[in-house]
């Protein structure tokens, strides 16, 4: 496989650890429905598309992950 280019740097502001995920506990997001899984690790929530499980995830703190969840419960996401 060949060697990706693409570099990461960190975002301004970026006040998260990097998290070791390779010994998270995946679990679906949503009742086992869709491609969304997470994991609670080290005091953080991590959220990765199943589908591609070696792609970056999300790392959100428990406030993020709490304004996340209330938004999609009330439809802030909703494209339709």
């Amino acid at each position: 496989m060949a060697e990706s280019t693409v570099q990461q740097h960190p975002l301004a502001g970026w006040d998260k650890p990097e998290l070791d995920l390779s010994k998270a506990e995946w679990q679906p997001g949503s009742r086992g429905l869709g491609d969304v899984q997470i994991a609670f690790v080290e005091g953080f929530i991590a959220m990765r598309n199943s589908r591609r499980p070696d792609s970056p995830s999300l790392i959100f703190t428990p406030a993020e992950w709490g304004a996340f969840v209330s938004g999609a419960r009330e439809g802030e996401f909703d494209l339709t």
